[in-house]
C-alpha cells in the first residue's frame, strides 16, 4: 500500500502568514520605538544644554567656558578670558592635553563644577547615535556659520537623516538652511562647522547622516 502524503492546507498555510506579518510588524514597530527614542535623547540634549547655560548665565552672570571669574570661584578650574564669546570649535578633542585652555571645552567644566550638568572634567558629551554634543560661537571665530546661523550654537553630530529631520521640525521648521536650527550633512564623523551659505534641505535616501546646529 502506498503511504498517503499530507501537505499543508490553506488554513495552515495561512496562519503561518500571518504570524510572520505579526513577527515582522513587530520588528518594524520595535525599530521605529527605538528611532523615537533617540529622536526624544537628541531634543532633551538640546534642551538641556540650554536650561544649564541660562542657569550658569543666572547665577554668575558670565558665559560657561569663557567665565573669567572660574579660576577664583573653584579651585584648579581655568578662566576663560571673559571677551563675551566661547572660543573655540565644537568638535574639540577636549581630552587632549592641548584643548585645556580651549573655551568650548571649558564649557562643560564650569557647567560640571556649578552642578548643572553630570560628569567631571571637560569632555564633550556623546549623543544617543554617538555623535559629539557640543557648542562653538558661528565659526569658532564669533563669526557665521550654516547658511548664516551666528551667535552661540549646540552642535549635535551623526545624526541619521530621520532623526535630524524631526530635530529640525520639532525645534524648529523642518527647513535645514533656515531658522535657528541647521543642518549640515556629513560625510566625516563629527566634522567642523564651515561658514557656509550653500542653499540645500534635507534628504532621505537611507544613508545620509546630519550634523544639527541650533542657536542659543
Amino acid at each position: 500500500m502506498r503511504p498517503t502524503l499530507r501537505g499543508f492546507t490553506l488554513i495552515e498555510i495561512a496562519v503561518v502568514l500571518v504570524i510572520i506579518g505579526l513577527i515582522l510588524g513587530g520588528v518594524f514597530k520595535g525599530q521605529e520605538m527605538i528611532v523615537q527614542a533617540k529622536i526624544r535623547n537628541a531634543i532633551s540634549d538640546y534642551h538641556g544644554v540650554a536650561a544649564a547655560y541660562q542657569s550658569y548665565q543666572d547665577r554668575y552672570h558670565q558665559l560657561p567656558g569663557d567665565d573669567p571669574t572660574a579660576g577664583t570661584r573653584w579651585a584648579n578650574a581655568v578662566a576663560g578670558n571673559g571677551d563675551g564669546i566661547v572660543s573655540g570649535a565644537y568638535n574639540v578633542n577636549c581630552e587632549a592635553a592641548a584643548a585645556a585652555n580651549i573655551e568650548s571645552c571649558l564649557w562643560w567644566d564650569h557647567l560640571r563644577r556649578a552642578g548643572f550638568i553630570s560628569g567631571v572634567g571637560r569632555k564633550a558629551p556623546i549623543n544617543a547615535t554617538a555623535g559629539l554634543v557640543g557648542v562653538q560661537t558661528g565659526d569658532g571665530m564669533g563669526g557665521m556659520a550654516l547658511g548664516g546661523l551666528s551667535g552661540l550654537l549646540i552642535c549635535s553630530a551623526n545624526l541619521p537623516e530621520k532623526i535630524a529631520i524631526a530635530i529640525d521640525l520639532q525645534l524648529d521648521d523642518g527647513l535645514m538652511d533656515r531658522g535657528t536650527v541647521r543642518g549640515l550633512r556629513q560625510t566625516t564623523p563629527n566634522p567642523a562647522i564651515p561658514n557656509d551659505t550653500t542653499r540645500a534641505d534635507y534628504a532621505e535616501n537611507g544613508a545620509n547622516i546630519y550634523v544639527v546646529c541650533r542657536a542659543l
